[in-house]
């Protein structure tokens, strides 16, 4: 993605660098209340992203060198829908600088509706031993997602040119620049 293209994704990594700092504020209270690290990665499957994420992983793509470029496309090629990611690789994200917004915040405390109550929850692994967690150091996944949808539609709006986008693209129709 050239320079102005580029830009179409400036809400998006505005909207990472806020969730970046909840993250890191939450790990930074919590240290050793968080299990998640390189080689911990069942909650890494291959999932389906609104199409401004999609688009800020080929563009992540499209700067990395041409030999680890075509990997991995060819490893994105080969993945099959309901499996593990396609940038997972001997337990760590093959673009993790990168990666979106699900897998930032996985593992972290996430308040959410869920049969009509609003609940938290988090990685098994994680937070063990505390009985509750104060209100700063809990995300509120469904406003997340309500912000996440509107960068989307603006993001949308800046590159539709009249097409209709998909809804939702893979990680890998993603890697492969929408393309199969």
């Amino acid at each position: 993605m050239a320079g102005e293209e580029s830009k179409k994704l400036n809400n998006y990594r505005a909207l990472i660098e806020r969730v970046d700092a909840m993250c890191r504020r939450i790990g930074e209270r919590f240290p050793d209340r968080i299990a998640c690290r390189k080689g911990c990665s069942d909650c890494c499957r291959h999932l389906s992203l609104f199409p401004v994420e999609g688009a800020a992983l080929a563009e992540a793509v499209e700067t990395l060198p041409a030999a680890e470029a075509d990997r991995i496309r060819c490893r994105a090629r080969e993945s099959a829908p309901d499996g593990p990611c396609p940038l997972l690789e001997d337990g760590a994200c093959l673009l993790y600088g990168a990666r979106p917004l699900i897998c930032r915040t996985h593992g972290m405390p996430l308040i959410m509706m869920a049969d009509g109550e609003r609940r938290v929850d988090f990685c098994p692994q994680n937070f063990q031993g505390i009985p509750s967690l104060p209100g700063d150091a809990v995300i509120d996944l469904d406003r997340l997602n309500e912000i996440l949808a509107a960068v989307n539609s603006l993001f949308l709006g800046r590159v539709a040119d009249g097409e209709q986008a998909p809804r939702r693209i893979t990680i890998a129709n993603a890697l492969l620049g929408g393309k199969s």
